[in-house]
């Protein structure tokens, strides 16, 4: 069995800092795309950047120029690099890979349990 945990999320002003992680774990063989979605309150879930294993990043526009994403393939762990957050940005963040392949088997649309990030001041 595989899992993503995600972490990193917490309270910050308008303008801070945050850095989200997401770890996989479950004897993993390769994991493709991986990506981070988040959900505000009451609205739906929305796709906020992805990167391919070989490094290949999109994001969406509204948190271009702002956030980073990143991986580190030996350790099965994406990171997100938000910066300049505004009071929209509050939402639980989501990671996410459309396939990761482990010893067990392939695993589809595996999902993390979701990290809290609250833009306040």
């Amino acid at each position: 069995q595989v899992q993503l945990v995600e972490s990193g999320g917490g309270l910050v002003q308008p303008g801070g800092s945050l850095r989200l992680s997401c770890a996989a774990s479950g004897n993993i063989f390769s994991i493709y795309t991986m990506g981070w979605y988040r959900q505000a309150p009451g609205k739906q879930r929305e796709w906020v950047a992805s990167i391919a294993s070989g490094g290949n990043t999109n994001y969406a526009d509204s948190v271009k120029g702002r956030f980073t994403i990143s991986r580190d393939n030996a350790k099965n762990t994406m990171y997100l690099q938000m910066n300049s957050l505004k009071p929209e940005d509050t939402a639980v963040y989501y990671c996410n890979t459309p396939r990761v392949v482990t010893a067990t088997g392939t695993y589809l649309e595996v999902w993390g349990q979701g990290t809290l990030v609250t833009v306040t001041s």
